[in-house]
């Protein structure tokens, strides 16, 4: 007999709930993701959320630190 299906595999995610996004750079200035990106999470594979989470620190360069300095 085969166990019943338990709750859906968490996704990881590096949102923080600091949904803005910098007109600039297009990207959100809590996950530095961009908007298709934060869209589409749920439905990404694996292997590129995890891809796309590597490429994130090198991202925060590309949003003027004033800007910055708001949320952190």
């Amino acid at each position: 007999m085969s166990q019943p299906p338990g709750p859906p595999k968490a996704i990881k995610t590096p949102c923080i709930k600091v949904c803005v996004v910098d007109g600039e750079s297009g990207l959100c200035m809590g996950c530095y993701r961009q908007l298709h990106e934060v869209a589409g999470w749920a439905r990404l594979p694996d292997d590129e959320r995890e891809r796309i989470m590597a490429e994130l620190p090198s991202r925060r360069s590309r949003i003027r630190p004033e800007k910055l300095a708001m949320f952190r």
